[in-house]
């Protein structure tokens, strides 16, 4: 595993040798926030040393973040767009065969970029073209056709629109779904994971299959509809925080690390963006992963309730197709 010049390590995905920083700067903020807040944060986050940018069609925030890397550019803050990593999402709305390749073109416009470095399918549903609510409403959702889906996205990658595909919130099941009639398979599965909710199901069945898992919500969304403190107010994080030095933001970030997961953390406040970069020079002991270990676990966003003939929203479990 190599690293970005400011010491992020990086991972070497194996089907096409491309490199992810594996901490990465999320740019969803709910509620949304002025798109020049977004901008500004980004730029300060690059002067920092970040150098991979999440961003969806959803979110809101591809046109900052674009307006970002240009300035980044201008003033010296990055010689080349090549130093960056971003990704984007293609939405429930655009999940249709015809829709995804003028999707992506429509976000590179967005960005103001020639191409991504990532392209996610954003949840393994679809809904009505043109649709963009969140939680979708139940008439408007329609059963994926993974097949026209999944074959899209490669020749997204073969058209060199997005160096690489991958998924989000999807199962093992969803996953082995794709893999079935993928030539091309998913280089990453983007998922809520942190240490009240750890996925240890699908961390085995992605490292089985290839695939690099990255955390979202790794702190617990605290402070969105589906969010909570259950992170940081967790008492084994913050016993372990204060023996360490650090904060109980740390420990959960540098616990999903050392799983061999990617992650990413979004904050727009300077002091706790750089304590986010600060998980790389220190570890947690045997004992202390035994503790997070055994936490009692609770979904977070995969765990809002929906209605929907078309199943995959139904319940919580029809989501991970009753999945731990």
């Amino acid at each position: 595993m190599g690293s970005t010049s400011f010491g992020i390590p990086e991972h070497r995905f194996g089907s096409n040798g491309e490199k992810m920083p594996v901490l990465g700067f999320g740019t969803a903020v709910f509620p949304p926030v002025r798109a020049e807040a977004t901008k500004m944060a980004i730029l300060q986050s690059i002067k920092l040393g970040y150098r991979h940018f999440d961003t969806a069609a959803k979110y809101g925030s591809e046109q900052p973040l674009g307006e970002a890397i240009q300035e980044a550019l201008s003033i010296g803050l990055i010689q080349s767009r090549d130093e960056l990593f971003i990704t984007t999402k293609l939405w429930c709305g655009d999940a249709h065969g015809d829709l995804v390749v003028p999707a992506l073109k429509r976000s590179l416009q967005n960005l103001k970029l020639e191409y991504l470095d990532l392209f996610l399918i954003h949840w393994p549903v679809s809904c009505k073209p043109g649709t963009y609510e969140f939680p979708i409403k139940e008439e408007n959702f329609l059963p994926m056709d993974f097949n026209s889906i999944w074959a899209a996205m490669e020749e997204c990658q073969r058209l060199n629109l997005t160096k690489s595909i991958g998924v989000s919130n999807f199962s093992c099941k969803k996953l082995t779904d794709i893999l079935a009639i993928a030539n091309i398979p998913p280089a990453v599965n983007q998922v809520e994971m942190n240490p009240m909710w750890q996925q240890k199901k699908l961390r085995e069945f992605c490292r089985a299959n290839g695939i690099f898992l990255t955390a979202y919500s790794p702190l617990g969304a605290n402070g969105t509809f589906w969010g909570s403190d259950r992170v940081l107010e967790c008492e084994v994080l913050k016993e372990i925080a204060k023996a360490k030095g650090k904060t109980a933001a740390q420990v959960s970030l540098r616990w999903i690390y050392e799983q061999g997961v990617g992650v990413i953390v979004k904050s727009f406040n300077g002091e706790r963006m750089k304590q986010n970069l600060g998980i790389f020079d220190w570890s947690l002991d045997e004992d202390e992963l035994k503790k997070i270990d055994e936490l009692p676990q609770s979904r977070g966003v995969t765990g809002v309730a929906y209605t929907s003939k078309y199943g995959p929203f139904r319940t919580v479990e029809d989501i991970w197709d009753g999945e731990m």
